[in-house]
């Protein structure tokens, strides 16, 4: 990798110098450092990104639809006009950026600015009166199918039905507070229907003032940004450019105490989505808030709701964060199916102790096993004396050990990987010596990473339990596990299928006279293979025993992520398979069927076709009557899945024998274990996962060296 970086800087070395002359003729500083980073992005993706893409006609396509989509993912202000105008330079745009030419982005922008005006205008107009409820009518919010306006009338009717929505969904939520004031205190007054909708209203336009002042805040490099990434996003969706101000969130230590609600939080476009949920943190524990979901409207305590579309990521996690102990509502779009919930999360101390691996111990039919927590793959290369997650794996096994536990669970669900180094390390507790993964530049053999240590930290009988976002770090391990069949993975059907690398590199280093930060791009540089052949790329790894999840239907990996890279394989490492069980085929036999005939895993396999089915639903009625009649069935279908995570196992989980002594004198720990072993106790993934473990055996040493 080092090699392949000093190589990028000698080749632009040899281009500063054309750069250099083409910058000076350009008096606005603006200018000259917007073409500076297309220079040095573009040089960049050709010569180090994985794949080799040419910048043509289909490339050229992919950044005029993504930019536009980017600016405008609602229709809101765009018409056909615009984007005939635009679709001059669709076939363009790769030949204007050779040149470090950004007419493109300036003819869109400059257009953007200037329709966001006349916005104010159009949403203000339609708010002042009331709405006719009574007219049939729908509103898809699929827009991706949904055409750009014919002219400014469809436009501003486009906007009415948005608007629209916006007041019915408030007026639904207003009247149910209403219905629920009236049933504990029968004098309470209600507001009448036009009371109600003309409060909606003000709410409403309240909302969007808010929403328009903060996007005339943003600043140019916050919408160049966009237009950047549409470029560098051509190459993959994980290549991605971030500003200066982006790249120093990104840096934040997280080991320090941070009061909030423990999620790493991500902007895209107007939104703010969830990226993770940190191990052990408020909104881990609470169970409702996921990855990937938007969030729409915070609120402390009972305060009313304040609306963050459109605000800027620091702005809104100012409002999302908050000391311990006080309580924050969010107001969610679930991805799973596209369901508009408020989340109430107490905000606690996220450490980043809850982010290392812990473990514990539970005994079935008299005998003890040991689950063990991997949150992710950690390490910190810059400080050897760190803890790393290989070095913790191996000390959490000696412990139970002493505890003389029969097997381990190997508990990876919602790990999103990490360090390479530490998942092969890890990988060598469990087997003799050989290799793990392969690893492979663009345009070069695969290399094979190998554990070379031959010794064996645990030699029992391991299960792994995965689910879909389980990625990376995660499927290398599970892969490795899989194919020495050393271990019975189990849990979604696939894993992730993240198999791509990405580095982080300072765009700086290849201009490095130019006086103002230029950013950063992390760019997709390598692709894992399994020691199989096979990538864990899109694939990911299936479970030895999938079990239904509400996933189960959905569009969640990176099979689902457009211009995500194909699946591909390379020739095979030589391994030779453990085979450590005896019964390895009956035991995941018996299982399919334990799950296949239990009413629960029943009820969850319904629940996942009843999510997917509604998150293919994007159309709403805006008749109030037919809005809330739908709303109702919605709300009612929902509830004959209340009881379906209902599962209450008669399993004990105790904190092995070194941490009880911590747990006297840390109350807040103690909390935090009290709340992991409760949840593990009604985990039906976990107590199928313990069945199986029961089940295993061990074939003896002679019979694996005769295998």
């Amino acid at each position: 990798m080092k090699y392949q970086f000093s190589t990028l800087l000698l080749t632009f070395a040899v281009l500063l110098n054309s750069l250099n002359t083409k910058a000076q003729e350009h008096t606005s500083e603006t200018t000259k450092k917007d073409k500076v980073i297309i220079y040095v992005l573009k040089n960049i993706l050709t010569r180090g990104h994985y794949v080799v893409k040419d910048m043509n006609d289909d490339f050229s396509e992919h950044v005029y639809k993504d930019f536009i989509n980017g600016l405008d993912p609602n229709k809101r202000y765009f018409t056909q006009k615009d984007i005939k105008d635009f679709s001059k330079h669709k076939y363009e745009i790769d030949n204007q950026l050779m040149n470090d030419d950004v007419s493109f982005y300036n003819l869109v922008y400059n257009r953007f600015r200037s329709k966001v005006k006349n916005a104010k205008s159009f949403y203000g107009d339609i708010l002042a009166q009331p709405f006719n409820f009574t007219k049939n009518e729908n509103i898809d919010l699929d827009y991706d199918k949904v055409p750009f306006a014919k002219n400014d009338n469809q436009l501003i009717d486009y906007w009415r039905k948005q608007l629209k929505l916006q007041t019915l969904s408030r007026i639904e939520e207003k009247s149910q507070i209403q219905e629920d004031k009236l049933k504990k205190d029968k004098s309470f007054k209600a507001k009448s229907f036009n009371e109600l909708e003309k409060i909606a209203r003000t709410d409403v336009l309240k909302s969007m003032d808010e929403l328009y002042l903060r996007i005339e805040e943003l600043e140019h490099e916050d919408w160049y940004s966009t237009f950047l990434n549409s470029i560098v996003g051509a190459f993959d969706p994980h290549t991605t450019y971030m500003a200066p101000r982006i790249k120093e969130r990104f840096d934040q230590n997280m080991s320090g105490k941070l009061e909030g609600i423990g999620a790493r939080l991500q902007k895209k476009g107007n939104y703010t989505h969830v990226m993770e949920l940190i191990s052990g943190g408020p909104a881990w524990i609470q169970g409702d808030l996921e990855a990937g979901d938007i969030i729409l409207k915070v609120a402390q305590d009972d305060e009313e709701p304040l609306d963050i579309v459109g605000m800027r990521l620091d702005d809104a996690i100012k409002f999302i964060k908050g000391p311990k102990g006080t309580e924050v509502r969010l107001t969610v779009k679930k991805k799973i199916d596209g369901s508009i919930k408020v989340i109430s999360i107490i905000r606690d101390v996220v450490q980043l102790g809850e982010t290392f691996v812990k473990s514990t111990i539970v005994e079935k039919e008299g005998k003890k096993y040991g689950l063990i927590n991997l949150p992710s793959f950690y390490i910190d290369f810059k400080d050897n004396d760190y803890r790393d997650s290989a070095k913790d794996m191996e000390k959490e096994i000696e412990r139970l050990k002493k505890e003389g536990v029969a097997g381990l669970i190997v508990d990876l669900r919602n790990n999103g990987g990490g360090s390479l180094k530490t998942a092969i390390e890890i990988s060598g507790l469990f087997i003799d010596k050989g290799p793990i993964v392969q690893v492979k530049y663009r345009g070069e053999n695969p290399v094979i990473k190998n554990d070379i240590d031959s010794s064996i930290q645990w030699e029992g009988s391991v299960v792994v339990l995965v689910n879909e976002f389980s990625a990376s770090a995660s499927e290398i391990f599970a892969a490795a596990m899989q194919d020495y069949k050393r271990a019975v993975i189990l849990g979604g059907n696939q894993t992730h299928g993240k198999g791509t690398v990405q580095n982080i590199l300072p765009i700086n280093k290849f201009y490095p006279n130019y006086e103002n930060d230029l950013g950063y791009l992390k760019m997709t540089i390598q692709k894992f293979y399994r020691i199989n052949g096979g990538s864990t790329q899109v694939e990911g790894v299936y479970s030895d025993i999938a079990m239904p999840t509400k996933y189960s239907y959905m569009k969640y990996g990176e099979r689902n992520i457009d211009g995500a890279l194909a699946w591909d394989k390379v020739p095979q490492a030589k391994y030779k398979q453990t085979n450590s069980y005896s019964n390895f085929n009956d035991v995941i036999y018996n299982s399919k069927q334990r799950i296949a005939s239990d009413h629960k895993f029943k009820m969850v396999n319904e629940y996942a076709k009843w999510l997917q089915e509604n998150q293919e639903e994007t159309s709403y009625s805006l008749n109030y009557k037919k809005f809330i009649k739908e709303s109702k069935e919605k709300e009612n279908e929902a509830k004959k899945f209340d009881a379906v995570f209902d599962y209450k196992s008669n399993l004990t989980f105790t904190s092995p024998n070194y941490e009880l002594a911590l747990l006297k004198v840390d109350k807040d720990l103690a909390d935090k274990r009290m709340a992991w072993h409760k949840n593990l106790s009604k985990d039906m993934y976990v107590s199928e996962a313990l069945n199986v473990l029961s089940e295993l055996k061990l074939k003896n040493k002679t019979e694996i060296i005769k295998n």
